[in-house]
């Protein structure tokens, strides 16, 4: 398996994954395998869906979201608490915004927006395997995880170390690019209008959160990234249902 590739898994699940000293090119090209990555994570939640004997949409769903945090180990759902938190508490300034980013306290606005992400995308779920449309499910994670490419293509790291600032710095431009035509162009290829307006609706999220994160901190952090991919999800998940 390329190193790249067990790079991402690393970074993106809880897979028993590890790579030793990787090098900061492979780090780099680790961003090309995302999609892939959210791939595998749609299947596996639409696998759930298919085996498990019930027929019972709100249990399943639940299921299946418990599934979707335990293999990412709320990774991303901690990216997005330590957000919320930072950009109330932060009051607009950069540094405080910065700071409380660091603080792993959870505070009543991270609690309140967790909250009310996982309850739109547990009836966003509900709502899909009701109407037995999986391939909302299969496509939401992959376009999640096309869109940190996007935003680490063209946006700044916020601070002056980390691991954002070694993919930013190590990712190939051309090849990434090419991969989030490709990835864009068998989505719809799948699923014609359903993916459409999935992908419509993920631009305009990745629109309206890259503004936010310029504007406030300067750029991308780890914790902005994981609040993209959650953000986006629940939203493609959402627009997908309206069309349904």
């Amino acid at each position: 398996m390329p190193t790249p590739l067990l790079i991402a898994l690393q970074l993106l699940t809880r897979l028993p994954v590890r790579t030793q000293y990787p090098s900061a090119k492979h780090t780099g090209y680790s961003l090309l395998y995302y999609p892939l990555i959210g791939l595998f994570i749609g299947a596996l939640l639409c696998l759930v869906s298919v085996v498990l004997p019930t027929q019972n949409t709100f249990l399943l769903a639940a299921i299946i979201l418990l599934v979707w945090t335990l293999i990412t180990g709320g990774l991303h759902l901690d990216g997005l608490a330590d957000s919320a938190d930072a950009w109330i508490g932060g009051f607009g300034d950069r540094e405080k915004t910065l700071r409380i980013m660091k603080d792993p306290a959870c505070g009543p606005m991270a609690v309140g927006v967790l909250v009310l992400t996982l309850l739109i995308k547990f009836s966003a779920l509900q709502v899909a395997l009701e109407q037995s449309v999986l391939i909302a499910v299969l496509i939401s994670p992959i376009i999640a995880r096309a869109a940190v490419i996007a935003l680490y293509l063209t946006t700044p790291y916020a601070k002056d170390e980390g691991m954002g600032l070694l993919l930013i710095e190590n990712l190939p431009k051309k090849p990434a690019g090419a991969v989030l035509v490709i990835t864009a162009g068998l989505c719809l290829l799948g699923s014609g209008a359903l993916a459409l307006m999935m992908l419509i609706t993920a631009i305009a999220t990745f629109w309206l959160l890259r503004k936010l994160m310029c504007t406030r901190i300067g750029g991308v952090t780890g914790d902005t990234t994981g609040a993209l991919i959650e953000i986006t999800e629940t939203t493609t998940l959402v627009a997908a249902t309206l069309l349904m």
